[in-house]
């Protein structure tokens, strides 16, 4: 039975819910006014929120001064490639462990999980090194297999969750029907599954574009996403708020477009099994 709530509870709630998403979504906001002020307008104190002089000449600098359309599809390659190879390694891996586990699953799934707590600092220079004797070194393919196995944890998680809700028996059904392993898993298993790889596949495409320090340390012109592109606006002789600003914006606006647009789907993904 469901639980009636008065109209001012949910008018609080409501307000609540609202004030809770401006707060986060404040920064983003004001990030996007800096970026159509001039660099004296971005330092003005007391700061202006609306009512100064209006300008798009951030963007046409950093159009004529970076090329941004490299940076843009060297996020979507890397992002996008490190997803989709992360679920080609984590679909199996997850079926194995939902599906048929052992006495250790859980350890490993736990060891899997513990390795996103190591600091990526911590194993720099050797990555850095091996990228250099293997000649990876700002090479799209270098890029995409790091953030590949930084995301696989999440990867393996997430599909783990969701296919530990999916009835064993279907699968049972179909090898009594003479279906192969690959089928089982290709034919059967993962379109039962669309959603929870759908929320997964936006989820890991989104921490795969906004990760920051291995494409600084391993990319510098030839793979280099967004990120070095917002990066190069901080520069010896100082840092450029509007300039900046007008990076930023155009590097977070293709992932927030996808966000917007993807936002139900990836609601249906992350509570999929939530409710029996």
């Amino acid at each position: 039975m469901a639980r009636n709530i008065s109209q001012s509870r949910r008018w609080g709630f409501t307000i609540l819910a609202w004030g809770a998403a401006l707060v986060i979504f404040f920064p983003i906001l004001w990030t996007i006014l800096t970026s159509f002020k001039t660099e004296a307008d971005a330092i003005a104190s007391p700061p202006k929120f609306l009512f100064f002089d209006w300008t798009v000449e951030n963007y046409a600098e950093v159009q004529s001064r970076s090329p941004y359309f490299r940076h843009f599809m060297n996020s979507v390659i890397i992002s996008v490639g490190s997803t989709l190879l992360g679920l080609v390694v984590a679909i199996p891996a997850a079926w194995s462990m939902a599906f048929q586990p052992g006495r250790r699953t859980k350890d490993l799934l736990m060891w899997m999980l513990s390795t996103k707590m190591m600091p990526a600092a911590g194993v720099l220079i050797p990555m850095y090194l091996m990228f250099r004797s293997f000649g990876l070194l700002d090479s799209r393919l270098g890029i995409t297999v790091v953030l590949m196995l930084i995301n696989l944890p999440i990867i393996v998680w997430m599909l783990y969750t969701y296919f530990r809700e999916i009835p064993s028996e279907i699968l049972e059904a179909a090898r009594m029907d003479g279906a192969s392993l690959r089928n089982e898993i290709l034919h059967v298993l993962t379109p039962m599954a669309v959603p929870g790889i759908a929320s997964t596949l936006l989820l890991n495409v989104i921490l795969a574009w906004n990760e920051a320090f291995w494409t600084l340390n391993l990319t510098t012109s030839k793979a280099a996403p967004l990120t070095t592109f917002i990066a190069s606006y901080s520069s010896p002789e100082g840092l450029f708020y509007a300039k900046l600003s007008a990076a930023s914006t155009m590097a977070i606006a293709p992932i927030l477009i996808l966000g917007w647009f993807s936002q139900k789907q990836l609601v249906r993904g992350l509570t999929f099994g939530a409710v029996k």
